[in-house]
């Protein structure tokens, strides 16, 4: 019988606020703020690939436009995250793609919806602006300009986002480079649509320590190999690789998440954009675990590296390791 992972604690390491908005919500902002979606709530989330799921992306994004707007998708996100199990969620904003909105009135709206969502349901979360990668490091530069200009203790790190090719992370060298000397986490989403050079070039060039997606490393063996070594962290998404991947079948004994978790990397299950996926975190681990070949331990033990990797202060990480780490082996043992 399959665990009710939703009992699991979790942290979800890999999540997008812009695409985690709920369809019905999406509808609601959309009509009090008079903008067109092009589609009925039921049929907002339905493309082909990629490029059609970022163009329905942005015009969630301009439906998204009052401070209160920015709290309630917020929370939101979060209630559904820890209706999965999730007790810490680290998740991407995209400020560039409210176009008109100013960065101070969006980060606002964020900081109250975390600040409901810890208060109410005793979830943590910290978040990273996503870079468009497509409007070239000079605008990334000026973007990071003005998250820093907005910083606040739950902003932890910056991503690299949006279509991968053809814009490898090299160029984006200075702007990971300013980020990190001002103390902030990095991450980049390499080997989704790019090839394995672009996951190598955002550890060799952007020093990230944290890949989101990643598949394509399984292309080159040697890149498998220092991955591994160094621990980097892979945060994988099963139900998207069916949307934005050739992998369309979670069963296929060569899908690429399942031979980096039989390579021994650091593979952690997260959502990405749920709703736009028709799925949520707890299902994203019962996939893991029925069509993935992750066992109850495995799964624990991708749930505890998540942790230890985590933006998350590293006393506050030990405590929680040893509170979750039990809990979970009462649910394996009661399973």
């Amino acid at each position: 019988m399959t665990p009710n992972f939703a009992l699991w604690p979790k942290a979800e390491l890999h999540l997008h606020l812009e695409g985690a908005i709920l369809p019905g919500t999406a509808a609601e902002l959309a009509e009090k703020n008079g903008v067109d979606l092009g589609a009925k709530p039921e049929d907002l989330y339905s493309y082909a690939d990629l490029s059609e799921f970022l163009a329905m992306y942005g015009r969630i994004c301009q439906a998204v436009v009052t401070e209160e707007d920015f709290q309630r998708v917020t929370f939101e996100m979060l209630r559904e995250c820890h209706a999965s199990g999730a007790r810490h969620v680290e998740f991407f904003i995209s400020p560039h793609a409210h176009e008109g909105i100013p960065f101070a009135t969006q980060f606002a709206g964020i900081r109250a919806g975390i600040a409901q969502a810890r208060e109410t349901i005793g979830l943590s979360a910290l978040f990273a602006p996503g870079i468009n990668r497509e409007q070239g490091p000079e605008a990334a530069m000026a973007y990071l300009d003005a998250c820093l200009a907005q910083r606040c203790d739950a902003m932890a790190g910056i991503g690299l986002d949006y279509n991968e090719a053809p814009f490898p992370p090299e160029p984006f060298a200075p702007v990971f480079a300013r980020a990190r000397a001002e103390g902030l986490q990095v991450s980049a989403h390499a080997g989704e649509g790019g090839p394995a050079a672009y996951v190598r070039g955002s550890i060799e060039a952007l020093e990230c320590q944290r890949i989101d997606h990643g598949y394509a490393v399984m292309d080159d063996p040697d890149l498998v190999a220092r991955c591994r070594d160094a621990g980097i962290l892979f945060t994988c998404c099963p139900t998207t690789t069916i949307y934005t991947t050739p992998w369309r079948d979670l069963t296929d004994p060569r899908h690429p998440i399942r031979r980096m978790h039989e390579a021994g990397l650091a593979v952690t299950i997260n959502s990405d954009d749920p709703p736009f996926f028709s799925t949520t975190l707890a299902k994203e681990y019962e996939i893991a675990h029925r069509d993935l070949g992750f066992s109850l331990e495995a799964l624990k033990g991708s749930v505890l590296t998540g942790l230890a990797k985590s933006w998350l202060p590293e006393a506050e990480k030990t405590r929680l390791a040893a509170e979750w780490s039990g809990e979970i082996d009462a649910l394996i043992a009661g399973a």
